[in-house]
C-alpha cells in the first residue's frame, strides 16, 4: 500500500495555495509563486489574492530557466528546520530555474536520516548523492555519524558548505564529481557505508557533456548502490519524475535489495487550502 507522508515540523515554511501549474509557499519572510507541473487542478485563493501577498513570482522563459519578478530586494536570506534534538539553518537566494536552495517536502526525509543515522552511532558512514545544497547531508551530521556529500555541480557544494556553517556543523566531507563516477570507484576500493541518500534528477548534463536521463541510469546506479550499502544500512532514495510511479520504484527496488523490506511512499504537502501536493516517490530501507 503506497502512502503519503508530510514534513511536520516547518516552522518557518508553508505551502499556501497551488493550482493552474503553480504554487504560493511561504519561505519565512518571503512569499513565493512558481510553477508545479503536478498542481493540474483550480486553485482555492483568487488570482487577486495571489498577487497581493506574493513577495516575488517565478516567470517562466524557456522550458527550464526564467527570471523571479520582486517586490523587494533580492538578497539571499535563512530558514532554520528544527530536527527532534537539534535544528539546521539554510541559506536561500533566488535562482535562474525557480529554484531557491532547499525543496521544503525533502524535510520529511531529512528526520527519517536524522532518526536512522541517530541509531547508527558515532562510527557509522553515510553517503549522500546528488546531495544539492545539503539538507540531508546536515540531518545526518547532526546526528553524529561521518557525512561524505556528493554533487557535481561545485556551486551547490559550496552552498552546501555554508549551510554547514550556518549549522555551526563541521566535518562532511565535501566530493564535486558524478556520482555514477564516485560510486563506481567506491565499489572497486570494496567501501560501505551504513547509510546511502539518493536524489537523482530526472534529467541532465554533467560538467563534460554526460547526459543523464533518470529512466536510462537508475537501475545502473542501484545497481553499485546495493554493493556499497551495509547488510543493516539505511536507504533513502528520492524520485521527481512525471513518467515514473511508486510501482516502478518498487519493482526496481526489489530487484536490487531483494532480501530487504522496502516502504514506498509519495512525498506530499498539505496546503493551507487543505489540497495535498504530491512532490516525489521516497523509497526506504
Amino acid at each position: 500500500m503506497i502512502k503519503a507522508i508530510f514534513p511536520v515540523h516547518w516552522k518557518e515554511y508553508e505551502l499556501i495555495d497551488s493550482g493552474n501549474g503553480m504554487k504560493l509557499e511561504q519561505f519565512g519572510q518571503h512569499v513565493l509563486s512558481r510553477p508545479e507541473p503536478q498542481a493540474i487542478w483550480s486553485p482555492r485563493m483568487s488570482q487577486a489574492n495571489w498577487d497581493k501577498i506574493a513577495t516575488g513570482s517565478f516567470a517562466q522563459q524557456g522550458s527550464h530557466k526564467g527570471e523571479w519578478k520582486l517586490k523587494g530586494n533580492g538578497i539571499p536570506w535563512f530558514i532554520k528546520y528544527g530536527l527532534a534534538q537539534d535544528s539546521i539553518k539554510l541559506k536561500l537566494n533566488f535562482t535562474q530555474f525557480k529554484h531557491i536552495g532547499i525543496f521544503p517536502e525533502q524535510a520529511a526525509n531529512w528526520d527519517y536520516i536524522y532518526t536512522q543515522s541517530k541509531a547508527l552511532g558515532a562510527k557509522a558512514s553515510v553517503l549522500n548523492l546528488f546531495a544539492y545544497t545539503g539538507g540531508a547531508s546536515l540531518a545526518a551530521k547532526a546526528a553524529g555519524v561521518d557525512v561524505v556529500h556528493v554533487d557535481s555541480i561545485k556551486q551547490v557544494v559550496n552552498w552546501a558548505n555554508e549551510n554547514q556553517e550556518l549549522s555551526k556543523q563541521n566535518g562532511i566531507r565535501w566530493v564535486v564529481e558524478d556520482a555514477l563516477k564516485f560510486v563506481s570507484r567506491e565499489v572497486k576500493r570494496g567501501k560501505k557505508y551504513q547509510g546511502i541518500i539518493l536524489d537523482p534528477p530526472a534529467y541532465g548534463i554533467g560538467t563534460k557533456g554526460e547526459r543523464w536521463k533518470l529512466e536510462e541510469k537508475l537501475g545502473m546506479l542501484l545497481e553499485q548502490v546495493a554493493q556499497l550499502l551495509d547488510d543493516k544500512g539505511f536507504l533513502v532514495l528520492n524520485v521527481y519524475s512525471l513518467g515514473l510511479s511508486p510501482y516502478i520504484i518498487q519493482n526496481l527496488m526489489t530487484d536490487y535489495f531483494p532480501n530487504r523490506e522496502v516502504d514506498i511512499s509519495e512525498l506530499c504537502l498539505l496546503s493551507r487550502t487543505k489540497q495535498i501536493l504530491p512532490l516525489g516517490i521516497v523509497a526506504r530501507i
